[in-house]
Protein backbone atom coordinates (compact mmCIF):
# COMPACT_ATOMS: atom_id res chain seq x y z
CA UNK A 1 0.00 0.00 0.00
CA UNK A 2 1.37 3.59 -1.41
CA UNK A 3 1.05 6.43 0.58
CA UNK A 4 -0.42 9.61 -0.76
CA UNK A 5 2.03 11.46 -2.82
CA UNK A 6 4.14 12.27 -5.26
CA UNK A 7 5.86 10.34 -8.08
CA UNK A 8 2.41 10.06 -10.18
CA UNK A 9 0.79 7.76 -6.96
CA UNK A 10 -2.10 8.53 -5.65
CA UNK A 11 -4.00 5.69 -3.13
CA UNK A 12 -2.04 3.08 -5.06
CA UNK A 13 -2.95 4.39 -8.66
CA UNK A 14 -0.22 4.97 -11.17
CA UNK A 15 -1.31 8.57 -12.89
CA UNK A 16 0.81 9.57 -16.09
CA UNK A 17 3.71 11.93 -15.87
CA UNK A 18 2.80 14.77 -17.92
CA UNK A 19 6.35 16.18 -17.23
CA UNK A 20 9.09 16.35 -19.82
CA UNK A 21 10.35 12.83 -20.09
CA UNK A 22 14.09 12.29 -19.07
CA UNK A 23 16.56 10.31 -21.18
CA UNK A 24 17.24 7.24 -18.94
CA UNK A 25 20.40 6.61 -17.63
CA UNK A 26 22.30 3.94 -17.10
CA UNK A 27 23.14 4.96 -13.64
CA UNK A 28 19.61 5.19 -13.24
CA UNK A 29 18.14 1.86 -14.03
CA UNK A 30 16.58 0.52 -10.65
CA UNK A 31 12.67 0.99 -10.52
CA UNK A 32 11.49 3.81 -8.66
CA UNK A 33 9.87 1.17 -6.17
CA UNK A 34 13.20 -0.54 -5.14
CA UNK A 35 14.23 3.28 -3.84
CA UNK A 36 13.51 5.51 -1.40
CA UNK A 37 10.27 7.13 -1.84
CA UNK A 38 10.89 11.06 -2.11
CA UNK A 39 8.04 13.87 -1.61
CA UNK A 40 8.74 16.66 -3.81
CA UNK A 41 11.28 18.45 -2.02
CA UNK A 42 12.98 15.02 -1.02
CA UNK A 43 12.57 12.74 2.03
CA UNK A 44 10.25 9.90 3.26
CA UNK A 45 6.30 10.20 2.41
CA UNK A 46 4.34 10.46 5.07
CA UNK A 47 2.53 6.72 5.25
CA UNK A 48 -1.05 7.95 4.31
CA UNK A 49 -2.58 4.91 3.43
CA UNK A 50 -0.80 2.91 6.83
CA UNK A 51 -1.73 5.95 9.25
CA UNK A 52 -5.74 5.62 7.96
CA UNK A 53 -5.46 2.01 8.32
CA UNK A 54 -3.92 2.22 11.81
CA UNK A 55 -6.53 5.15 12.99
CA UNK A 56 -9.57 3.28 11.66
CA UNK A 57 -9.26 0.03 13.48
CA UNK A 58 -8.02 1.66 16.63
CA UNK A 59 -11.16 3.37 16.69
CA UNK A 60 -12.80 -0.03 15.71
CA UNK A 61 -10.75 -1.70 19.14
CA UNK A 62 -12.06 1.37 21.57
CA UNK A 63 -15.73 1.27 20.68
CA UNK A 64 -16.02 -2.82 20.91
CA UNK A 65 -14.14 -1.86 24.40
CA UNK A 66 -16.47 0.72 25.67
CA UNK A 67 -19.42 -0.97 24.58
CA UNK A 68 -18.65 -4.38 26.06
CA UNK A 69 -17.77 -2.28 29.32
CA UNK A 70 -20.84 -0.36 29.48
CA UNK A 71 -23.15 -3.41 28.35
CA UNK A 72 -21.26 -5.56 31.46
CA UNK A 73 -21.90 -2.84 33.75
CA UNK A 74 -25.72 -2.35 32.80
CA UNK A 75 -26.18 -5.83 33.10
CA UNK A 76 -24.75 -6.01 36.67
CA UNK A 77 -27.30 -3.31 37.50
CA UNK A 78 -30.75 -4.80 35.11
CA UNK A 79 -32.13 -7.06 38.17
CA UNK A 80 -31.93 -3.91 40.34
CA UNK A 81 -33.90 -1.44 38.22
CA UNK A 82 -36.72 -2.03 35.47
CA UNK A 83 -34.93 -1.09 32.37
CA UNK A 84 -36.03 -3.45 28.84
CA UNK A 85 -33.34 -4.76 27.03
CA UNK A 86 -34.06 -1.70 24.67
CA UNK A 87 -33.36 0.69 27.04
CA UNK A 88 -29.89 -0.51 28.40
CA UNK A 89 -29.02 -1.03 24.66
CA UNK A 90 -29.97 2.69 24.38
CA UNK A 91 -28.11 3.79 27.48
CA UNK A 92 -25.12 1.79 26.16
CA UNK A 93 -24.75 3.11 22.41
CA UNK A 94 -25.30 7.34 23.83
CA UNK A 95 -22.82 7.01 26.70
CA UNK A 96 -20.03 7.00 24.15
CA UNK A 97 -16.95 8.43 25.41
CA UNK A 98 -15.82 10.38 22.19
CA UNK A 99 -12.82 12.11 23.63
CA UNK A 100 -11.47 8.43 24.78
CA UNK A 101 -12.06 7.34 21.01
CA UNK A 102 -10.13 10.23 19.84
CA UNK A 103 -7.34 9.75 21.77
CA UNK A 104 -7.21 6.12 20.72
CA UNK A 105 -7.33 7.48 16.80
CA UNK A 106 -4.89 9.96 16.89
CA UNK A 107 -2.29 7.34 18.24
CA UNK A 108 -3.01 5.09 15.86
CA UNK A 109 -2.67 7.70 12.93
CA UNK A 110 0.03 9.84 13.94
CA UNK A 111 2.10 7.18 16.23
CA UNK A 112 1.41 3.43 15.55
CA UNK A 113 0.70 3.83 11.59
CA UNK A 114 4.00 5.19 10.41
CA UNK A 115 5.59 4.12 13.37
CA UNK A 116 5.09 0.55 12.44
CA UNK A 117 5.53 0.67 8.52
CA UNK A 118 8.60 2.36 9.07
CA UNK A 119 9.64 -0.33 11.50
CA UNK A 120 8.90 -2.92 9.22
CA UNK A 121 10.29 -1.26 6.42
CA UNK A 122 14.06 -1.44 8.14
CA UNK A 123 13.55 -4.89 9.44
CA UNK A 124 13.13 -6.03 5.20
CA UNK A 125 16.09 -3.85 4.81
CA UNK A 126 18.72 -5.65 7.61
CA UNK A 127 16.86 -9.46 6.49
CA UNK A 128 15.97 -9.10 3.48
CA UNK A 129 15.99 -13.17 2.72
CA UNK A 130 12.68 -14.93 3.67
CA UNK A 131 15.02 -17.20 5.46
CA UNK A 132 13.40 -19.28 8.85
CA UNK A 133 16.54 -17.38 11.12
CA UNK A 134 15.68 -14.43 9.34
CA UNK A 135 11.74 -14.82 10.52
CA UNK A 136 12.29 -15.79 13.58
CA UNK A 137 14.71 -12.96 14.48
CA UNK A 138 12.39 -10.47 13.11
CA UNK A 139 9.55 -11.76 15.60
CA UNK A 140 12.14 -11.92 18.40
CA UNK A 141 13.03 -8.37 17.75
CA UNK A 142 9.28 -7.11 17.14
CA UNK A 143 8.36 -8.63 20.67
CA UNK A 144 12.00 -6.83 22.86
CA UNK A 145 11.84 -4.19 20.61
CA UNK A 146 8.76 -2.42 18.98
CA UNK A 147 6.34 -3.96 21.78
CA UNK A 148 7.93 -2.18 24.82
CA UNK A 149 8.34 1.25 22.52
CA UNK A 150 4.22 0.68 21.62
CA UNK A 151 3.06 0.19 25.28
CA UNK A 152 5.59 3.08 26.02
CA UNK A 153 4.43 5.77 23.99
CA UNK A 154 0.83 4.82 24.07
CA UNK A 155 0.27 4.75 28.11
CA UNK A 156 2.32 8.47 27.15
CA UNK A 157 0.20 9.66 24.99
CA UNK A 158 -3.01 8.83 27.12
CA UNK A 159 -1.52 10.50 30.15
CA UNK A 160 -0.48 13.51 28.10
CA UNK A 161 -4.03 14.03 26.57
CA UNK A 162 -5.36 13.36 30.54
CA UNK A 163 -3.03 15.94 31.85
CA UNK A 164 -1.75 13.45 34.07
CA UNK A 165 2.13 13.10 32.56
CA UNK A 166 3.39 12.97 36.34
CA UNK A 167 1.32 9.87 37.04
CA UNK A 168 3.19 7.95 34.14
CA UNK A 169 5.35 6.25 36.07
CA UNK A 170 3.57 4.64 38.38
CA UNK A 171 0.96 3.33 35.56
CA UNK A 172 4.31 2.32 33.58
CA UNK A 173 4.70 0.22 37.05
CA UNK A 174 1.37 -0.86 37.54
CA UNK A 175 0.59 -1.90 34.51
CA UNK A 176 3.40 -1.66 31.59
CA UNK A 177 4.88 -5.14 32.31
CA UNK A 178 1.68 -6.70 32.67
CA UNK A 179 0.44 -5.65 29.28
CA UNK A 180 3.78 -6.86 27.41
CA UNK A 181 3.68 -10.42 29.19
CA UNK A 182 -0.18 -10.48 27.97
CA UNK A 183 0.67 -9.37 24.43
CA UNK A 184 3.18 -11.76 23.59
CA UNK A 185 1.36 -14.68 23.69
CA UNK A 186 -0.83 -13.35 21.13
CA UNK A 187 1.55 -11.13 19.36
CA UNK A 188 4.13 -13.99 18.82
CA UNK A 189 1.86 -15.97 16.72
CA UNK A 190 0.60 -13.57 14.45
CA UNK A 191 4.17 -11.57 13.93
CA UNK A 192 5.14 -14.96 12.86
CA UNK A 193 2.29 -15.51 10.24
CA UNK A 194 3.01 -11.21 9.29
CA UNK A 195 6.92 -11.59 8.48
CA UNK A 196 6.34 -15.45 6.92
CA UNK A 197 3.24 -14.79 4.32
CA UNK A 198 2.59 -10.94 4.36
CA UNK A 199 3.82 -8.54 2.05
CA UNK A 200 5.52 -5.34 3.52
CA UNK A 201 3.00 -3.20 1.62
CA UNK A 202 0.25 -5.17 3.66
CA UNK A 203 2.09 -5.96 7.00
CA UNK A 204 0.58 -2.54 8.99
CA UNK A 205 -2.90 -3.49 7.88
CA UNK A 206 -2.43 -7.25 8.54
CA UNK A 207 -1.27 -6.47 12.26
CA UNK A 208 -3.53 -3.18 12.41
CA UNK A 209 -6.49 -5.72 11.93
CA UNK A 210 -5.01 -7.97 15.05
CA UNK A 211 -5.06 -4.89 16.80
CA UNK A 212 -8.87 -4.83 17.30
CA UNK A 213 -8.16 -7.45 19.66
CA UNK A 214 -5.71 -5.68 20.95
CA UNK A 215 -6.96 -2.61 21.02
CA UNK A 216 -9.63 -3.55 22.76
CA UNK A 217 -7.97 -4.96 25.40
CA UNK A 218 -5.15 -2.12 25.20
CA UNK A 219 -7.98 0.25 25.87
CA UNK A 220 -9.40 -1.01 28.55
CA UNK A 221 -6.10 -1.26 30.48
CA UNK A 222 -6.13 2.03 29.69
CA UNK A 223 -9.23 3.52 31.28
CA UNK A 224 -8.17 1.83 34.74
Amino acid sequence: MEALGGNGAFWGWKLPDIRRPKRPSPSNSKSSDSSVEPTGGGGHRFPLKQAVTAASLALTGDTIAQLNDRWRKRKQSVSDSSDTSEDIMSSVISHHDWLRSLRMTTYGFFLYGPGSYAWYKYLDHCLPHQTAQNIMLKVLLNQIVLGPCVIAVVFAWNNLWLGKLPELPSKYQRDALPTLFYGFRFWIPVSLLNFWVVPLQARVAFMSTGSIFWNFYLSSTLSK
